[in-house]
């Protein structure tokens, strides 16, 4: 009886070990798991970043490029409106030039009107 005792004793004790140690590699397995589970869900929002990152560098560049080309085609407009505000200078002091030998020859021809007009007085006489 008392060697019966013992065996089944020892025989629960088995089981205890045995259930103790499937659950203990049960939570082995689940801790495995919940850990590459939070690694891959890491590693997706890092390589989204990474992703993002790597857009970003290639907006700034691009962005760069074309601040650049608009930098120079402003500096072109800018030269072209100094050209046109030069332009409409000159044609303002071509008309004012113009206007200047208008008058002059206004004056001249009014001077031989009034010589020629004291000639035929002075003949007539």
């Amino acid at each position: 009886m008392l060697s019966r005792l013992l065996k089944e004793h020892q025989a629960k004790q088995n089981e205890r070990k045995e259930l103790q140690e499937r659950r203990r590699r049960d939570a082995i397995a689940a801790a495995t798991c919940l850990t590459e589970a939070l690694v891959d869900h890491l590693n997706v929002g890092v390589a989204q970043a990474y992703v993002n990152q790597r857009k970003l560098d290639h907006e700034v560049k691009t962005l760069q490029v074309q601040a650049s080309q608009f930098a120079k085609q402003t500096a072109q407009w800018i030269s072209m409106v100094e050209g046109f505000n030069q332009a409409l200078k000159e044609i303002g002091d071509v008309e004012n030039w113009a206007r200047s030998i208008e008058m002059d020859m206004r004056t001249i021809a009014t001077a031989l009107e009034y010589v020629h007009k004291g000639h035929l007085q002075a003949a007539s006489s």
